[in-house]
């Protein structure tokens, strides 16, 4: 009798933990990402993309990679863009805006507006407007490695002073752990665009 009794704790015991287990596991598919804040960046933490752009004929309009480092620089941290370095509290300040790319937090089902008005250099405005809405968050693959990620779906339109106007759809994966995304595909108007994260270092690799 005592046996049975001992058995049947132990038995209850792993039935515990089994349940503390799916309740973590489930955790990661319900769970919240916050915006990136000025205390989880460090120095030499970097960050390489690969795109390229293709039309539907095959014909290649870009191509090459993208790089970003977190530097010091006087009065803080910031981080290199192509030949800038822009301060990171500049990067982390919260955006204003009520249309914004992304809608902290993020969770999985979570819908919003995003808009984006811009003006080119040669003069021509123009302005970006699509519906956002986060499908899932889940372990993805790319170059850099496997991580959780949200997927977020963007579908829409971009339009510019000079009667262009088309349909513009974007597919994002955001890795909080990493705090950028590690892939994006748009297609607009018969040519895709994509990037993928291929190489992610920080001062703890």
């Amino acid at each position: 009798m005592k046996c049975l009794k001992a058995v049947f704790e132990i038995l209850k015991i792993v039935c515990l933990v089994l349940i503390s287990l799916l309740i973590s596991c489930d955790g990661n598919t319900v769970s919240l990402a916050e915006q990136p804040t000025l205390a989880d960046y460090k120095v030499g933490e970097q960050w390489t993309w690969k795109y390229k752009g293709v039309t539907t004929e095959g014909e290649v309009r870009s191509e090459g990679e993208d790089k970003r480092e977190i530097v010091q620089i006087d009065g803080g941290l910031g981080m290199t863009v192509e030949n800038d370095t822009i301060p990171l509290s500049d990067i982390v300040k919260p955006e204003e805006s009520k249309t914004p790319r992304y809608k902290w937090p993020l969770e999985v089902g979570k819908t919003w507006t995003y808009e984006k008005n811009w003006t080119s250099q040669d003069g021509t405005t123009g302005t970006q407007s699509q519906k956002a809405k986060v499908l899932s968050y889940k372990e993805e693959t790319v170059g850099a490695g496997t991580f959780m990620a949200y997927t977020i779906e963007y579908k829409g339109t971009v339009s510019n002073s000079r009667g262009y106007n088309a349909q513009t759809d974007e597919v994002w994966l955001y890795a909080p752990q990493i705090k950028n995304f590690i892939k994006m595909t748009q297609t607009q108007d018969g040519f895709v665009y994509n990037e993928e994260l291929i190489e992610y270092a920080n001062s703890n690799n």
